[in-house]
């Protein structure tokens, strides 16, 4: 009984909902069909660094030469005659290489972080169903709008950060000190002076000629460009599109004929599906229509099905081509499953009734 009365609840209210939503200002005797807009979107596309740029450093050590330098070994004194001058000797220190420093290059560090881009935004719409154990022989009295969501979807891309930039530290560089012998007066001679003169000796030394130095090469960034796609318009609108009350229910056929066990499309064809299906595509365009395909019962069940798909789906491929939006179009093969006669298996049948079988329809949907 609370089932029942849940069920006569739910009816009340569709009925009440249905027959609020009706064209407005419709015209006597026309006849018109509910279209509920979709949504509509668009692919753009993002350019995503997934390796930053940073420094690569190089260091060149300092270089030396070697000059030369003239020094006092021997100092200028005096010498007496009788008793001479007393000398000693003694070593005398002196730099022979200069300490500096070289460069020694710490490289970049790096982390790894992942990032997450949305792909798909999440979207809702309505959508019609109607209700199991319809007691009216109306379908559309059972009709029941449900407002559907569906999830965004994501996708997680891999990326490099850069924690410390690449720098240089000082490695120090020894220098080298020798020595060299000198002679000095100890004691000074007496009596008659003798003048002895200096001597001086050539030595050779290393100096710095270039210090050391650093080349820097910026490695620039790495960077990937990702698709996805955006919402543009929200859809789930109601509109009226007046059409032919002719086509505007059930099932309307499009005589085009396809040659023996193929689904291409003929210049007739096309020309057919023109004159009918795409002048009302493009002038009604918020319909949404179903193209149908049917074979005779000839050959197998199996294959007449997939033959029959590829067929309405050869019809949407053409529309499309022609400018109509995919989304406005379904296909569907039904094989031999919707014969118009007795021609099923196994009855022997003439071509012409065969004929009546094999046959592409469309009908507009919400």
């Amino acid at each position: 009984m609370k089932q029942f009365l849940t069920f006569t609840i739910l009816l009340f209210t569709g009925l009440t909902i249905w027959a609020q939503e009706l064209p407005p200002n419709a015209d006597p005797g026309k006849c018109y069909i509910k279209c509920i807009t979709p949504d509509e979107f668009k692919e753009v596309t993002e350019t995503v660094v997934i390796s930053p740029e940073y420094k690569k450093l190089k260091t060149l050590p300092a270089t030396y030469k070697t000059v030369e330098e003239k020094v006092l070994v021997k100092e200028a004194s005096k010498k007496l005659v009788y008793v001479p001058a007393v000398y000693e000797t003694v070593e005398v220190s002196y730099t022979s290489k200069e300490e500096t420093n070289n460069l020694k290059v710490v490289p970049a560090e790096f982390g790894d972080e992942v990032k997450t881009f949305e792909t798909y935004p999440k979207i809702g719409r309505w959508e019609y169903k109607v209700l199991e154990d319809c007691p009216s022989a109306n379908k559309e009295d059972c009709m029941v709008a449900c407002f559907v969501e569906y999830p965004a979807t994501s996708e997680d891309l891999a990326v490099k950060t850069l924690k410390l930039d690449a720098s240089t530290e000082k490695v120090p560089v020894s220098g080298a000190n020798k020595t060299y012998k000198k002679e000095m007066v100890k004691e000074k001679a007496t009596m008659k002076e003798i003048e002895i003169p200096a001597e001086y000796k050539i030595i050779k030394k290393e100096v710095v000629d270039t210090p050391a130095k650093v080349i820097e090469e910026t490695v620039p960034a790495v960077k990937e460009t990702i698709t996805k796609t955006v919402l543009v318009k929200k859809g789930g609108m109601t509109v009226w599109e007046e059409v032919d009350c002719k086509i505007a229910s059930g099932n309307n056929v499009l005589p085009i004929l396809y040659k023996y066990n193929s689904a291409r499309l003929t210049s007739e064809s096309k020309k057919i599906i023109d004159d009918n299906l795409l002048k009302l595509m493009k002038e009604k365009t918020n319909l949404r229509v179903e193209i149908m395909a049917h074979t005779d019962s000839r050959g197998n069940d199996d294959y007449n099905m997939s033959l029959s798909q590829q067929r309405a789906q050869s019809v949407v491929n053409y529309l499309v081509s022609k400018g109509i939006k995919r989304n406005r179009l379904e296909a569907k093969g039904y094989g031999e499953t919707r014969l118009k006669n007795r021609c099923s298996n196994g009855v022997n049948c003439t071509e012409a009734e065969h004929q009546v079988n094999r046959r592409t329809e469309f009908r507009i949907i919400q």
